[in-house]
Parts: C-alpha cells; sequence; structure tokens
C-alpha cells in the first residue's frame, strides 16, 4: 500500500500533466495542502520535494512551489553527466543514432586542441539524439585513441563513458565547458528537427581523466525550446 505522501504526489503529478496546472501555477500552501488532503504539513513536505527532485515544481524563496515547463529537459550544465545516464532520469522514449565512427590522423589543430603527439589518431564521432520521435541534439566529439582504443558503433549507440569507466577500468574526473547561442548550421538543419528555430545552444567541452590529460572535445548542439539548462551555486 502507498504512504499518503506518494498518493498526493501522484494526483498533483496528474494535475500537471493533464493542464490543471500548468507552466508558471503556484501551487497552494503547506497549510492549504494539508487541509485540502485532511493530513500533515510534513506529509505534504514529503509529497513536495518529490515534485521538486522530479522535475515537475520549482520552490522559490517568498513565491511557494511554481510548476515548471515539462516540455523542457533539465540538463545539467555543471554536472559530468553522459546521455545514456540523462535519459534514465527523463524516463522518456530516447535513441542515440551514430552517423559517423572514423579513425583520423588529425591536423595541427585538433592536435593542439587535445594536446597529442603527431603519431596519435583521432576518433571522430557524430551522433543525434531522438527524444519522443525528434532529433533534438546533435554531438560532434573527438576522442584520443591512445586513450580510448577500441571504440565501435554499438559502443556509441549505448555510452562512451560507461565503456571507458566499465570495460577500460578509467577514470573520468573533470570538464571545461563554454556555452553560446548560435545560429543553425547546414549540419544541424541536416541532422536536427528545428520545427522553424533559426538558433541552437551550443556546450563545448574539454573532457579530462583523473590524471588532468585531456581526452575528449565535444560539441554538443541542442533545439532550445527542449531544454533548460540548470546549475546549482552556492554563495562562498
Amino acid at each position: 500500500m502507498k504512504n499518503k505522501y506518494d498518493l498526493i504526489y501522484q494526483e498533483l503529478v496528474e494535475k500537471i500533466q493533464s493542464g490543471i496546472l500548468s507552466n508558471g501555477d503556484k501551487l497552494p500552501s503547506e497549510n492549504e495542502l494539508a487541509e485540502e488532503y485532511e493530513t500533515s504539513r510534513e506529509t505534504i513536505r514529503k509529497a513536495l520535494h518529490l515534485l521538486s527532485q522530479n522535475g515537475f515544481i520549482q520552490k522559490v524563496r517568498g513565491k511557494g512551489s511554481l510548476v515548471l515547463d515539462r516540455n523542457k529537459f533539465e540538463f545539467p550544465v555543471s554536472g559530468l553527466v553522459s546521455f545514456k545516464e540523462l535519459s534514465s532520469r527523463l524516463g522518456q522514449n530516447v535513441r542515440t543514432k551514430v552517423h559517423e565512427l572514423i579513425l583520423f590522423q588529425p591536423e595541427s589543430s585538433v592536435k593542439n586542441m587535445l594536446h597529442c603527439s603527431d603519431e596519435t589518431m583521432i576518433w571522430k564521432v557524430t551522433r543525434t539524439r531522438k527524444i519522443d520521435g525528434e532529433n533534438i541534439i546533435l554531438d560532434k566529439e573527438l576522442i584520443r585513441e591512445d586513450i580510448i582504443p577500441g571504440l565501435t558503433k554499438s559502443i556509441c549507440e549505448h555510452s562512451i563513458y560507461a565503456y571507458i569507466e566499465q570495460e577500460l577500468k578509467k577514470d573520468i574526473s573533470f570538464a571545461k565547458k563554454e556555452i553560446v547561442v548560435e545560429k543553425v548550421s547546414e549540419e544541424d538543419r541536416e541532422f536536427l528537427d528545428l520545427q522553424g528555430h533559426e538558433q541552437v545552444v551550443v556546450i563545448r567541452s574539454f573532457v579530462y581523466m583523473s590524471d588532468a590529460t585531456v581526452f575528449q572535445y565535444t560539441e554538443s548542439r541542442h533545439r532550445p525550446d527542449k531544454f533548460r539548462f540548470v546549475d546549482f551555486a552556492r554563495r562562498n
């Protein structure tokens, strides 16, 4: 049998998903909800915590709990999360398609970017991410083959990070990221379902192993109406 807060959570989720509660609406106060559901404020707090944790509401100091736009997927800017890990949280119908996987001898600009020698070969991976039937992310990646050998199309369709950590037993440590808004490119038009959008949100990342060696450069291009880019900041 479900706990009371679970039942309240489910009922509020249904109201949000059905449109009874829509983006930007303010939920009743904890006292009002406790009275409506004939329960304690502690039970209401647990239900609201679940709603917040699963991206249905945002608690705003002085304003209460506001309903979030569920048409946008929450993308953690500061975290280093694979698409496979992110998709498991989204709970949506998701798919990765590999358009290109080649091994090539890089020119000097790529060698300088990834701090590698003349002998180092580079993987080029181009993938699209389809969510609920629409291609809304284009990922273009350059990866050092001397650090990450043995890539296959199957690995790239599943999770490169899972392969690195579980099969190669190597530790991914941190990334440096840049976020910009750019006009759509010809590649964007070819690979993404843009639905008339003329700009994309681009996240460029350099990813490092635990010994601070850079092994990957990624350019991830997102359709702007589908994502909410979030971060957690603490004042020192």
